[in-house]
């Protein structure tokens, strides 16, 4: 049980981390782009490392506050919450 809670929670903080940089590459585009409640949607549902560290490697939302100290702050929960689990 505790390899498939793996798999998901690496599947799930890659999509976070992927959706931040496919989101910054179409701002710079100008195209479409993702909704800020998918990014959130994404990081509630324990995506919030990959989420964090897309947001500073594609330096993306690093302006919005919430998305600033909301990201790490969700990231340290889900950590912790996931440390306490295993």
């Amino acid at each position: 049980m505790e390899s498939v809670i793996t798999v998901v929670l690496v599947v799930v903080n890659l999509l976070g981390f992927f959706m931040m940089g496919i989101d910054k590459r179409r701002a710079v585009k100008r195209s479409w782009r993702i909704s800020e409640k998918w990014l959130w949607t994404v990081a509630c549902f324990f995506g919030a490392i990959g989420a964090t560290v897309g947001m500073y490697v594609f330096n993306h939302k690093t302006r919005h506050v919430s998305f600033r100290f909301g990201f790490p702050f969700l990231a340290m929960l889900q950590l912790l919450l996931v440390l306490n689990y295993l």
